[in-house]
Parts: structure tokens; sequence; C-alpha cells
């Protein structure tokens, strides 16, 4: 019976995945908000039900005001985009023809011998592919490729996108959650405390509150690091002289929010709208961006993160790739935040506990 109620519990839990991964960011935000509810209670004396309240829809309204404010050029820029990028992806197709001959128009262009991709050929060989199928005896332009592979992707990483219903639900999960985790976290800590035996409750209590606090400095960290690199972002598009260059100040902003990986994602479509202009303007806004990222990773997160644990860049990346392939883009956004409750509870569980060395972990308070 134990047996299958734990394969039943699990089985559950890998079926309602997406549930599960929501529910830890309602819990990482609200551990967030539960620092700015401490300080409000303890300079201003507001009640902690009040000031969970205030933190979180006075940071709805901030960012409300904020899409309000840009909302006219946001939306200008955004439709400017839209229409853009088809534009920019012709015209990497063009340049590509002009440079078949050198390697980088030999991948992109095709992946058959250069007799096959002649314009007058008519007849292709071997199984045809989705978003490879030459028409015409033409091989596809990179356009067609592209749009053909990015709605599979896209219905990969975003299934729950394909229901407002469930992406509203799972924004109000989010912010309640988070203002419940705020209100009374001791609640939350004293009820977990039970599961454990009393010989194991101190140690347990330990772990769980080193867990909370590298969580919560992780989160304002990155929240901060989010506005930083949108603005230098915008600012740098903006010097470029860029098209549209709020939105995607904006989404590398937001893309921040996924290290490693999430910079590279915003990178791609500001390179493409600077290839608008010419290939050297997109050559320009890769160097900003590069030089964007080594600033950020040398001055600004070790400045932000100087207190939390520290995560070495490979096992960063696998536990992306891992969460990604598993679970998609919910995977992938939850996927640091893991890994450093993960190592913390390692470290302080087995390193310390059962190896014995002692090894630096995150005080489990804060000043």
């Amino acid at each position: 019976m134990i047996v299958l109620v734990i394969y039943w519990l699990l089985h559950l839990a890998w079926f309602t995945n997406q549930l599960f991964l929501v529910s830890f960011l309602g819990i990482l935000f609200g551990l967030a908000v539960s620092a700015g509810v401490d300080q409000l209670q303890r300079w201003l004396h507001i009640p902690r039900g009040l000031g969970a309240f205030l933190v979180v829809f006075g940071f709805l309204a901030i960012l409300a005001g904020f899409f309000a404010w840009s909302g006219p050029a946001l939306a200008a820029q955004s439709r400017e985009l839209k229409t853009k990028l088809p534009q920019v992806l012709d015209d990497v197709d063009a340049w590509i023809a002009r440079n078949e001959d050198s390697v980088l128009g030999g991948i992109f262009l095709s992946n058959t011998p250069a007799a096959s991709r002649s314009d007058s050929a008519t007849t292709v060989t071997g199984p045809p592919t989705a978003g490879t199928t030459a028409v015409d005896g033409k091989p596809p332009t990179m356009k067609e490729r592209i749009l053909s592979q990015l709605g599979g992707v896209t219905h990969y990483l975003f299934p729950f996108l394909s229901s407002t219903v469930a992406v509203m639900a799972g924004v109000l999960l989010v912010i309640f959650l988070a203002i419940y985790v705020a209100v009374a976290p001791q609640t939350y800590h004293t009820g977990l405390m039970h599961l454990f035996p009393h010989d194991s409750r101190e140690r347990a209590g330990e772990v769980l509150s080193a867990i909370a606090v590298v969580l919560r400095k992780w989160l304002v960290a990155q929240l901060i690091a989010m506005v930083v690199i949108g603005v230098v972002s915008t600012v740098a598009l903006l010097l470029l002289g860029v098209p549209a260059a709020l939105p995607l100040g904006v989404l590398a902003g937001l893309l921040e929010f996924v290290p490693t990986v999430g910079p590279i994602l915003s990178a791609v479509p500001a390179i493409a709208m600077g290839f608008v202009d010419s290939p050297e303007k997109a050559l320009w806004v890769a160097v900003a961006y590069w030089g964007i990222q080594f600033l950020e990773n040398q001055l600004l997160i070790p400045i932000l993160m100087n207190e939390t644990v520290d995560i070495p860049p490979a096992l960063t990346i696998l536990a992306q790739a891992l969460m990604a392939v598993l679970f998609g883009f919910l995977g992938l956004l939850v996927a640091v935040p893991l890994l450093a409750a993960s190592m913390v509870a390692v470290k302080m569980l087995y390193v310390e506990g059962v190896v014995g060395d002692d090894i630096e972990v995150t005080t489990a308070t804060e000043g």
C-alpha cells in the first residue's frame, strides 16, 4: 500500500507539474514580498496583512503605470518590430544568396549539394521534411524554415498559452500565494516542521530557513538586474539607432529573469533589427549586448548576489536544459532557483552532515 500510494502521488505530481511549478513561483515571490512586509512592519508598524497587500498591489500598480506611460510608444514600436522582422529574414536570405560560396552561406542556404540548389532544378531528391521542402526546385528561404520550426517550439515550450483562462488562473495563483506566504510565513514553516521527527527538526529548520534566505535574495537580485539590463539595453539600442528600441529593451529586461539563456534569446531579435540597416549595425548590436552581459556578469551580479549561494555556470546550463526538456518554459523559468535551493540542501545535509566537510553556506538569517 505504501508503495502504491507513493507511486500514485508521484504520478499525480508529474501529471500536474505545471501547477507545481506555478505554485513554486508563487512561493518564490511570496518570500520576496515577505521581505518588504518585514520592513513595513518594523519601521511603520503596519500589520502584515495590509503590508502584503500594499507591497503586491503597489508593485503591480507601478508596473501598470510604466506600461500606461510607455504604452503608445511601445505599441507603435512593437508594430514596427512585427513588420520589419520578416523583412530582416528576407534581407538575410538575400545576403546569404550573395555569399553562398562562403561557409556561412553554405550552412544556412541548404544542406543539399550546390547542384541541387540551382534555380533551374525542378526535382528534389530524398524524402521531404517539415520546413525544408523545396518549392519549384528552390530550397526554402530562411524565413520559411524559421516559421516552420517556431510553430513546434512554441507549442512545446508554451502549451499553457493556448488557454487565456489558464494563463489568468496561473497569474492569480501566483499573486494570492505570494500574499498568503508573506502574511504568515511562520505558519507554513511550523507546519513543515511537523513533518520531521523531533530530533531532526532543529536541523531541518536551519536548512529551510537558509533555503528561504537564498531564494529571497536571489529573486530580489534578479528583479534589480532586470530593471538595470532593460534600461541599459534600451539606451544602447537608442544610441545605435536600432528600430523598436523600447520593446527590445523591455524584452531584454524580462528575459533577464532566465539566467544564461534569457540574454541570448533577447539578443537575437535586436541583432536582427540591426540587420535592417546593415550587417555592420547588426555586428555593433551584438557587441553591445556582449558588453552589457560582460559588465553584468563581472560587476552587477557579483555585487547583487555576494551573499547568496554560488551556482557554477555549467550546473546552471545543465539544470535549465533538463527542466526545459521536461517541463517546457515554466521549467526553464524555475530551473535556477530550484537549483539554488537544492544546492543549499545538499551542502548542509550531505556535505556537512554526512561527509563532514566544513563548507560555506549562506547564513540562515538576514541582518
